[in-house]
């Protein structure tokens, strides 16, 4: 946040932003050197003593690490309790506005979905507000769609009427230019979650014909905007199905080892949203298994220790159950993905379908049941300085 750190400058050479670093890789160079990956270079990236690189990430990613994925749970699970602990973040999504002008070919919310278009005024936010405060909640996810009518303005307010409320504030937007972060920064926002989706240029177009989000470069360069705006968190991932997964996920390490870089002072995390059913939504491109997505679990915790990563409800309780302990440091609970969802929102569809209808109560008492603390809050507040 700007008050406790100051904008965030870049500290390294090489490219000048990740757009060109991107351009300068061939993606079916990328997905070739993955499957050439032998069983000795994933035994290789096992070993520990050293920081893992890219390509030990693709040997872990790759289809020769399958038969090491006992292995790759035991180390990544050791690396998580090093590094974490048993604390488990809770947060949970707060839809605003379902309002948006891209024609995204997997959402719910796409331009031409004929579904109830909803903008919450100030009374239904602070109900909303309330309702999740009241399961425990003092970590809150802002979620939008993207549109002209909802805006900075919009943001500033909904942030003035939930600060007397939460702890940390977190907000899932259209991607804003410097200034308009640097302004939420000074206003309270903690944290910017926005995910590339695809790293590669031609399903991008694919899927993104029309709207903001058509974009490639724009959204690229989010991160980087925040980071010189002063935001102190920002969550990267890519959506599991709508590309090969694992050349977008090195893609996706690629992307985090050059904002570490350039940006120190920032934290990052990193997420896993698999498709799900939506309204107007596609089958997955490329399907991902159970035990595949452990793999990629379990490859981004060795690969990076030091990053958070999400688990949402998008999965199902007896998997989420199974596998947060392997490298999950926050977990959503109790979620509603439609605007007024906790309060005020019957009939208007949800972004996608949820796998986990559970209470945040009742996965925070699984979780103490297995021995971990649920933690309400992503940090103190007098931590982050003065807004």
């Amino acid at each position: 946040m700007m008050g406790a750190l100051g904008p965030s400058r870049p500290v390294a050479a090489g490219p000048a932003s990740f757009a060109e670093a991107l351009a300068a890789l061939d993606w079916d160079r990328e997905a070739e050197s993955i499957r050439a990956k032998t069983a000795a270079d994933v035994e290789r990236a096992l070993q520990g003593g050293r920081a893992r690189s890219v390509e030990d990430f693709k040997a872990l990613v790759s289809e020769s690490a399958a038969p090491y994925l006992e292995a790759m749970a035991r180390a990544a699970q050791e690396s998580t309790l090093r590094r974490f602990g048993r604390a488990v973040r809770m947060y949970v999504p707060v839809y605003l506005s379902n309002v948006c002008h891209n024609r995204c070919r997997y959402c719910g919310f796409a331009l031409g979905n004929e579904i109830p278009r909803v903008i919450l005024t100030d009374a239904q936010i602070r109900a909303e507000c309330g309702a999740v405060r009241a399961m425990g909640y003092r970590h809150v996810l802002f979620v939008t769609g993207e549109s002209n009518e909802v805006r900075l303005p919009y943001f500033l307010n909904a942030l003035s009427l939930a600060r007397p409320i939460f702890d940390h504030i977190t907000l899932e937007s259209q991607p804003l230019d410097e200034a308009d972060y640097a302004a939420l920064g000074a206003a309270g926002l903690h944290a910017v979650s926005l995910y590339q989706e695809t790293y590669r240029r031609a399903t991008w177009r694919e899927y993104h014909p029309a709207g903001n989000k058509s974009r490639f470069e724009w959204r690229l360069g989010t991160p980087e905007r925040a980071a010189r705006a002063g935001i102190r968190k920002f969550g990267l991932g890519v959506l599991v199905g709508l590309e090969d997964w694992r050349a977008d996920s090195v893609l996706a390490l690629r992307h985090l080892a050059f904002l570490r870089a350039r940006h120190p002072r920032m934290e990052f995390s990193i997420s896993f949203p698999r498709m799900r059913p939506a309204e107007g939504g596609i089958e997955p491109k490329v399907p991902i298994s159970d035990r595949e997505f452990v793999q990629l679990m379990c490859a981004w915790r060795l690969a990076d220790p030091c990053v958070e990563a999400l688990l949402s409800t998008r999965e199902a309780p007896a998997f989420r159950d199974a596998v947060f302990p392997l490298a999950t440091t926050h977990l959503s609970a109790g979620s509603r993905t439609n605007p007024g969802g906790y309060t005020c929102g019957d009939g208007v569809l949800p972004q996608f379908e949820s796998g986990d209808e559970r209470s945040a109560a009742e996965v925070a008492g699984m979780l103490a049941a297995r021995g971990y603390r649920p933690v309400w809050k992503d940090w103190d507040a007098s931590l982050s300085g003065p807004p």
